[in-house]
């Protein structure tokens, strides 16, 4: 949500300082509400709202975009380490995230972490390859654009390859 406000606020102004204090108002008013709702926020979402909050008050403090153009790829590579961390101490994250949902064995769950681990330090090279080489509209186009079709490919790929592991439990009468 705070990506397409982010993005709706700059198509409609073109100024990404604007843009980037409606992302902050709007991450923040998320958190509230996640917290009222949920009680919790996740790691990551703590994570996300704090980086949007540092990065996007020092370009509103500097009126310096490059900040707020930074936060993806920093956002991503922390997941990466993140990630990358938990499977080196024999903790795997997305197996504990979506493990309740999915029963894979070890070695899948390993491969899903080291794929997600390449695909995030990728996603956050391409970040700053985009703010740097390009014009801050392609760049506020790939952010909403690029990266989210990327994640999404890159989950339908994943869910391709998992799929000869996953077991339905359906019987032909809950059909």
């Amino acid at each position: 949500m705070v990506v397409i406000l982010f993005f709706a606020t700059y198509a409609l102004s073109k100024n990404i300082i604007l843009a980037t204090e409606v992302a902050i108002i709007a991450g923040i008013t998320q958190a509230a509400w996640c917290l009222f709702k949920y009680r919790r926020l996740q790691t990551m979402q703590w994570v996300s709202l704090l980086l949007v909050v540092v990065m996007g008050g020092a370009t509103i403090i500097f009126k310096d975009p490059r900040f707020i153009k930074w936060k993806p790829t920093i956002l991503f590579w922390l997941m990466a380490i993140g990630l990358l961390g938990s499977q080196i101490c024999n903790k795997n994250v997305l197996k504990s995230t979506i493990g309740k949902e999915i029963t894979l064995p070890g070695t899948i769950w390993r491969k899903l972490t080291y794929a997600w681990v390449i695909c995030l330090l990728c996603l956050g090279a391409l970040n700053l390859w985009v703010f740097l080489n390009f014009s801050e509209q392609i760049w506020v186009n790939y952010k909403l654009f690029g990266s989210i079709t990327i994640i999404v490919l890159f989950t339908i790929g994943q869910s391709i390859y998992i799929s000869p592991y996953i077991k339905t439990n359906i019987k032909k009468d809950e059909l």
